[in-house]
């Protein structure tokens, strides 16, 4: 007989970036800028660019080959692939679906979710259902993008904020309590067009004229945005804090969505907790959408920061508008990331060769593709 299933645990995580890094100096030899009014803004220092070779599914796969490492199980272990992403390799078929096949796994279903920013947080919710209800028992969920190809570079307003990059966490059943204790989701439709891609969809299919008029690359209305952020991460954050059983003042460390150090700042002072038990890492990747938490969270074990018991959560806002926090126990090993050491982007295979026809970078971008180093490297 089964025995039932009393809680969900975060078992592995992971991270990949790739190696090439665009600084704030680099951007104002592109468009009128500077390092002074970028840090002042937006706390951004330098951010992570795909190389040639480098896709959302071929980043994913690496980090979530990093997260099963690390959770001491092999890719055939997990039941479920999902791939938090708005910058997926194709319209169809899935990322998840490629990273299936790039991590060697024989019996998984996979599948994406799109809730911009707040991707990963919306799969961990998923993947808590479906182990919870006993769907699965193991179920890998990832947080993945390739920002760099959907950026107007010709707009200063935006091409200062993004990155690319992926983060993994497994998520598995346990016979135990504890675990994952808050989860608590919101989407607010009204604010849909604060951020949003316009063309490409069955809305506005890719033409001429959309092309002509840049609508294939990201827009943004900041100052919306970043009132409707602050408001809408400390509610979220409140409600899966108060489903937890918590108080505000039991959390440990705070993981947020690193999109703008300035909302970052906004989400503490609204919650009234304090800086120092904020992670922060916006400086070195910018904002990676869907990435951002799980590189995070990742970092943060590597730094020390997360130690068995911990209480965490985690919070993400994203165009749609979608809001996701999570509240939950600590309970990996930090000592086991061990186990993920040597596993890069040359043990992955996706399409090989598909993009060796095309130039993933726009015209005044292709010197940053000539200095292109090594395929990838970890997290600093």
């Amino acid at each position: 007989m089964t025995r039932p299933v009393l809680g969900v645990r975060l078992t592995g995580w992971g991270a990949y970036a790739p190696s090439l890094v665009l600084t704030n100096a680099d951007l104002e030899k592109m468009v009128e800028t500077n390092d002074e009014w970028i840090v002042s803004r937006t706390g951004i220092r330098e951010r992570r660019i795909a190389g040639p070779d480098e896709t959302t599914a071929s980043m994913a796969a690496v980090a979530g080959l990093r997260a099963i490492a690390t959770a001491g199980l092999a890719p055939d272990d997990i039941d479920l692939i999902l791939v938090g992403t708005l910058t997926a390799d194709y319209p169809m078929p899935s990322a998840a679906a490629l990273v299936k096949s790039a991590i060697g796994n024989k019996r998984a279903a996979a599948m994406d979710l799109a809730a911009a920013c707040s991707g990963f947080l919306f799969g961990y919710a998923t993947a808590y259902a479906y182990i919870m209800s006993g769907f699965a028992k193991h179920v890998l969920v990832i947080g993945a993008e390739t920002l760099s190809r959907a950026t107007d570079w010709t707009d200063r307003g935006t091409c200062i904020l993004f990155g690319d990059g992926a983060g993994a966490a497994v998520l598995s059943a346990s016979e135990e309590p504890g675990g994952t204790l808050g989860v608590h989701l919101t989407t607010e439709p009204s604010g849909a067009y604060f951020i949003w891609l316009p063309a490409g969809g069955a809305a506005r299919p890719a033409n001429a004229a959309t092309l002509e008029a840049r609508e294939h690359f990201m827009k943004m209305k900041g100052s919306e945005t970043f009132r409707m952020a602050v408001r809408t991460l400390g509610s979220t954050a409140t409600a899966a804090v108060q489903k937890a059983g918590w108080t505000l003042d039991e959390v440990d460390l705070v993981i947020p969505h690193q999109a703008n150090i300035r909302i970052i700042e906004g989400l503490a002072k609204a919650l009234d907790f304090p800086m120092d038990r904020v992670f922060v890492n916006v400086q070195c990747y910018g904002n990676t959408s869907a990435a951002s938490v799980p590189l995070a969270l990742a970092e943060a074990v590597d730094a020390g920061r997360v130690k068995p018991g911990d209480k965490i959560l985690l919070v993400a806002f994203g165009a749609g508008l979608t809001s996701a926090a999570i509240a939950f126990e600590w309970t990996g090993d930090p000592a086991e990331a061990a186990r993920a050491a040597g596993i890069g982007h040359e043990q992955v295979s996706i399409a090989p060769g598909y993009l060796d026809a095309i130039n993933p970078f726009p015209p005044d971008l292709e010197w940053v593709r000539a200095r292109q180093s090594s395929p990838a490297v970890e997290p600093a």
